[in-house]
């Protein structure tokens, strides 16, 4: 035992990285590739095996818990933020360094480009035998919608777009709240679920349109693994170049949660925390002048 211990603490001191912002994005990737590798093979049961491994339900409750694995594996890292939208977010309130966006954002993809590739060599048999050796993008017997979103049939680009600004607005407002402080802060250790249950929510009211992607990092990665193995330069062009849509809109969804969360709720909480610490203080100036005059 002793000569097992000094070899893992060997192995630790030579793999351990000191550089704080690399560890933080590599958490962002393994945080990424939970989401996408548990996301999308509960789609990849549903779609493959033709309904009877799995409902529209199942898909949307793995997405919440893989959201909730996703953040407490990486969390105490890099804060879990799984999706380039959350960094955005942080970087635009002056909580994190602009400096961590693009790596975030490189990163987060990574994660999702594994976790789609680590979906498609567990069901790999099965994607060949569903579509009779085709890798179709759209269309009957279509797969990559397996990995990546793609619009339904009613969906224009427009509706489309305003669908993912609502989308990940809505997942802003909700985070805003569960990390805030001074808004019935969420109990320590219990921010991962209730994430995963916003993430949950939004899967159930608002799957409908295009899979509520809301996540640049987790709709990018997969669609460019798939335009790598086999699905081709489709994935990008199908759908009118749908695949602008879910890398765009969510940034502008997340401008629009952060003015509606710190316009309705964060900005007048602030000023209330603000004005009871300037009362605090006066108290405190007050009756140290009055004992000082007592001594005196």
């Amino acid at each position: 035992m002793g000569k097992q211990k000094d070899i893992l603490k060997k192995l630790a001191e030579t793999f351990q990285i000191r550089h704080v912002l690399l560890r933080q994005a590599l958490a962002e990737c393994l945080g990424t590739f939970i989401l996408v590798m548990f996301g999308c093979g509960a789609v990849a049961q549903l779609v493959l095996s033709g309904g009877s491994h799995g409902t529209f339900l199942t898909v949307n409750l793995a997405f919440g818990f893989a959201a909730t694995l996703g953040i407490l594996v990486s969390g105490q890292i890099s804060g879990g933020h799984l999706n380039p939208a959350v960094t955005f977010t942080l970087c635009l309130l002056g909580r994190e360094p602009w400096r961590k966006f693009p790596l975030f954002f490189f990163f987060q993809t990574l994660g999702a480009f594994l976790g789609a590739a680590v979906v498609f060599g567990m069901y790999f048999d099965a994607l060949l035998d569903f579509s009779q050796g085709e890798l179709i993008v759209v269309g009957k017997n279509a797969t990559a919608g397996i990995f990546a979103t793609y619009p339904s049939k009613h969906l224009t680009l427009v509706n489309g777009f305003f669908d993912q600004i609502i989308g990940t607005a809505a997942l802003i407002v909700c985070i805003l709240a569960i990390v805030d402080p001074h808004n019935n802060p969420v109990p320590r250790g219990l921010e991962p679920f209730t994430v995963g249950f916003v993430v949950l929510v939004i899967g159930l009211s608002m799957g409908f349109n295009s899979g509520y992607a809301v996540n640049p990092a987790r709709d990018l990665g997969p669609r460019i693994f798939t335009a790598l193995v086999g699905w081709g330069s489709e994935v990008f062009t199908a759908n009118n170049y749908w695949f602008f849509v879910p890398i765009c809109a969510p940034f502008l969804g997340a401008v629009v949660g952060v003015l509606m969360y710190q316009l309705m709720i964060g900005y007048h909480l602030e000023v209330e925390v603000q004005k009871k610490q300037r009362e605090t203080e006066e108290e405190r100036f007050k009756l140290s002048n009055v004992t000082t005059n007592e001594d005196v």
